[in-house]
């Protein structure tokens, strides 16, 4: 199920922040106004999972400086979200790690986004880019043993605010300060000419 394109389903739920406090009605559409990067991962006190939200949030200041929340989420309760927070790094803990991890204990939320594997009871490891107006604009869907590029994630940022500001498109690869593309047959035949050193 693809939610690109459409509202992004709110919801609320207890979620852990700032590294260990309970936030009893943390709600998705409070966020309205900003980014966010909201991606679920299957289960806490895992083995691919500890990667991955490290790998946030050594990036979480890049995240906030684009104006992107991240958000994490799993069907574990806030218990086990405190628990594997005071667990240290080198423990397989996510020590550290300071922002939101909401829980899914009910599995709804994981339902919603159609990222629930039923027959695992978890999540597999989806990431939604969500924009201002609440809105998905980008997903991937990973399965359980194939942990996920946040550089990539950071490029789709990059990717949608660049559109947002210049409205232009982005080609395959490109990164920031690289050629874009108008959205037209005009635009496509310059982008291959100049990429192949052809004369206009």
């Amino acid at each position: 199920m693809s939610l690109v394109g459409k509202k992004a389903p709110d919801f609320t739920a207890k979620a852990v922040i700032n590294g260990g406090e309970v936030q009893d009605n943390f709600t998705l559409s409070e966020l309205q106004g900003q980014y966010v990067v909201l991606f679920f991962y299957p289960l806490d006190f895992t083995f691919v999972c500890p990667t991955e939200l490290h790998a946030f949030e050594e990036k979480r200041a890049e995240f906030e400086a684009k104006g992107v929340k991240v958000v994490g989420c799993s069907v574990d309760s806030w218990f086990s979200h405190v628990a594997w927070l005071q667990t240290p790094k080198t423990k397989g803990g996510i020590q550290g790690v300071q922002y939101p991890l909401v829980s899914d204990f009910q599995k709804t939320i994981s339902k919603d986004y159609g990222i629930l594997a039923e027959d695992l009871g978890a999540s597999y490891r989806g990431l939604f880019l969500i924009d201002r107006d609440g809105v998905v604009r980008h997903q991937v869907v990973n399965d359980l043993p194939l942990g996920r590029n946040v550089d990539e994630a950071l490029r789709m940022v990059d990717a949608l605010q660049f559109h947002e500001t210049n409205g232009e498109v982005c080609p395959a690869n490109w990164n920031q300060g690289e050629k874009s593309m108008v959205a037209n047959r005009e635009g496509v035949e310059s982008f291959f000419q100049e990429s192949e050193g052809v004369p206009a």
